[in-house]
């Protein structure tokens, strides 16, 4: 990933229009050019980081930082009240790393090889916990679409908190049960290719700079928003499901595939279905936890963002049930991807 280096360039870009008072089009544009290179960079510090302290931890922190840059931007869109686009984001970062980032990085590794394997026990244990934790996510949504809202007696608000809460002890028991309880059923024969690149301080300091320059970046991106719907004519329903979750996970998307052509799918699926995980148990939570020192966010998803998700975790708990996959699964995905992009495009 390379070529993520030069987009650097687009930091202090973004730092001189911002001086020069440059239109919230152009900042939006300039700030997704400037986060796409930091998620890269926060990715290969925690990667270098995974080299002192094991492939296991290494495996957490990258998924950890991973959804970090997605955390940070959905903080600033909660600050200006714009939970349409939260919601969306968290909706369209599950639907992209199920439907897109597996299918990609199936379509790469079947190119390369007939047919790939990979651990049937990990992958099930995931994409049903996926399952369970999309439909706790959903179950309010449901809820409220189908019940008179004079009936009633408490607000969304309070009933999305539950959810939070009941999300937050699940994934904290999810953690015991992978690093403690059942762990053997994780343990697989990888190694670490090479040697760190840089030191364990050097590591943290990046990570440390990365995660300020992506807070200012994110900023600017969330205060471009409505500058570019209305000049591009997109929704911001748009704009939250289909393109802040592919600038906020390009890195972690591009390892995936890569992991995939070394036939490491294991590292692919954990990457992308491990990341969704941490997104509905984790990050959906804290930002509703967040929401309540500005105005409280219910976490109730419109029809669209309801059936994309349910199916999403479906054709997950499809493909993962028997331990190998090929690059017509992954066209297959992909292609319903593209087809819930069109959906939503023309929403």
């Amino acid at each position: 990933m390379k070529f993520l280096k030069y987009m650097l360039i687009f930091i202090p870009i973004s730092f001189i229009a911002k001086f020069m008072n440059a239109s919230g089009t152009i900042m939006f544009i300039l700030s997704c050019l400037s986060i796409i290179p930091l998620a890269g960079l926060m990715g290969e510090g925690t990667e270098q980081i995974s080299f002192y302290s094991g492939p296991k931890i290494g495996g957490f922190l990258n998924g950890t930082f991973g959804n970090a840059t997605e955390l940070i931007i959905s903080f600033f869109a909660l600050k200006q009240g714009l939970f349409d686009i939260v919601k969306s984001s968290i909706a369209g970062a599950v639907i992209g790393n199920v439907l897109l980032v597996v299918g990609a990085s199936m379509l790469a590794g079947g190119l390369k090889f007939k047919t790939q394997k990979f651990n049937e026990k990990v992958s099930e244990v995931t994409s049903s916990m996926l399952l369970f934790a999309v439909l706790g996510l959903c179950i309010p949504a449901l809820f409220t679409h189908t019940v008179d809202p004079a009936l009633l007696n408490t607000r969304y608000e309070g009933l999305s908190i539950f959810v939070a809460v009941v999300m937050i002890i699940i994934y904290i028991l999810s953690l015991i049960f992978s690093f403690s309880t059942h762990k053997d059923i994780y343990n697989t024969e990888t190694t670490q290719e090479g040697s760190p690149k840089w030191s364990l301080k050097k590591a943290i300091l990046i990570l440390v700079v990365v995660t300020i320059l992506i807070a200012i970046e994110s900023e600017f991106l969330v205060n471009g928003v409505e500058p570019i719907t209305t000049s591009l004519g997109w929704s911001e329903f748009f704009v939250g499901i289909i393109l802040i979750p592919i600038i906020g996970n390009a890195a972690e998307h591009t390892t995936a595939i890569i992991m995939a052509r070394k036939d490491q799918m294991d590292v692919a699926l954990e990457i992308a279905l491990g990341s969704s995980l941490q997104i509905i148990l984790f990050v959906a939570p804290i930002l509703i936890f967040i929401s309540l020192f500005f105005k409280p966010m219910s976490i109730v998803f419109n029809e669209f963002e309801l059936v994309a998700l349910i199916a999403s975790v479906v054709i997950a708990n499809k493909v993962s049930h028997d331990g190998e996959c090929n690059w017509l699964e992954g066209v297959q995905l992909l292609a319903v991807y593209l087809i819930i992009s069109a959906s939503f495009f023309i929403i």
